[in-house]
């Protein structure tokens, strides 16, 4: 009903045991609460809030414009509707190594099981268009130190991204992974790896869990789990992929009634009625305590 059953301890642990399992996980970014509540009834592992999923959804580009606030909130809003461990993109940390801190006491209380900090600058650019910078060794690596060290719970997963192969290549990222690793990061997120080697580049630099993005339309081919599994990789995330289908469906739609006058022509290929009551567990709702609230459930598709 309104909360998960599991609580944020829990799926801290959770999220650790499904990564040491020697599994790869898939966390498919949810672009709104009711949409993770869908990935974990298709039996995913995990569910991933990506940071340029909440800055698009605000109608922004994702430079780093969203603030700690909107992220904790929002990505909050979204743990709560699931039992699954939620993944979220904290961006840079939102400042200096303080504020890094502060980011993470406030994604602890906002129920999240983890996080991932990256090493651009401000204003960061999508890890996969051109003309990204990053930091250097000692600012990546004191928003590490201060993100292990801030945790209140030691389950809450601290995971380091670099983007530094764009600029210096595959191997000043596996220097770089090791560097974060050292400095108390408990997985690495490598962005933007060319092709399946050098994703085992970084397995084989660190003994900590690697995350691989998924995202269409950037600089990594779409690799089966499968494909993935077989360099090592533990979790894999798919961080865009609801937010285009959905927008694009809803472009479609709308073009459809302004050209028809309807939206009949799209109807088959809405959720029901039905299903959307299901998602929200509207039933459930009416059985809570009917000596204290009551309603019916419209039959209908």
């Amino acid at each position: 009903m309104l909360y998960s059953t599991t609580t944020p301890e829990q799926k801290r642990i959770a999220l650790r045991d499904m990564l040491a399992s020697g599994t790869i996980q898939q966390f498919p970014g949810a672009f709104n609460p009711l949409s993770a509540r869908l990935i974990e009834e298709k039996g995913f592992a995990g569910v991933y809030v990506s940071g340029a999923v909440l800055a698009n959804d605000l109608g922004l580009p994702d430079i780093g414009l969203t603030t700690l606030t909107e992220v904790a909130t929002r990505a909050g809003q979204i743990a709560r509707m699931t039992n699954l461990p939620t993944l979220v993109d904290a961006d840079t940390g939102f400042g200096e190594p303080m504020n890094v801190a502060r980011s993470i006491q406030e994604l602890e209380n906002a129920g999240l099981a983890g996080c991932h900090i990256e090493d651009q600058f401000n204003p960061k650019r999508c890890g996969h268009l051109d003309g990204k910078n990053v930091v250097d060794l000692e600012t990546a690596t004191k928003r590490i130190r201060a993100a292990a060290d801030a945790r209140r719970d030691p389950n809450f997963l601290i995971m380091a991204r670099t983007d530094i192969r764009a600029m210096d290549g595959i191997e000043a990222a596996t220097d770089r992974a090791r560097a974060l690793v050292d400095a108390g990061a408990d997985a690495i997120f490598p962005e933007a790896m060319k092709d399946l080697s050098e994703f085992q580049a970084i397995r084989d630099a660190v003994d900590v869990p690697i995350l691989a993005n998924m995202t269409e339309f950037g600089k990594s081919d779409l690799f089966t789990v499968d494909e993935l599994q077989g360099v090592g990789v533990n979790m894999v995330i798919y961080p865009v992929t609801l937010l285009r289908i959905a927008m694009g469906a809803a472009e479609r739609t709308l073009e459809s009634i302004k050209a028809t006058g309807s939206q009949e022509a799209q109807v088959e290929n809405m959720l029901t009625r039905a299903r959307l009551y299901d998602l929200v567990d509207y039933e459930a709702y009416n059985h809570f305590d009917t000596g204290v609230f009551n309603f019916h459930v419209p039959g209908v598709r």
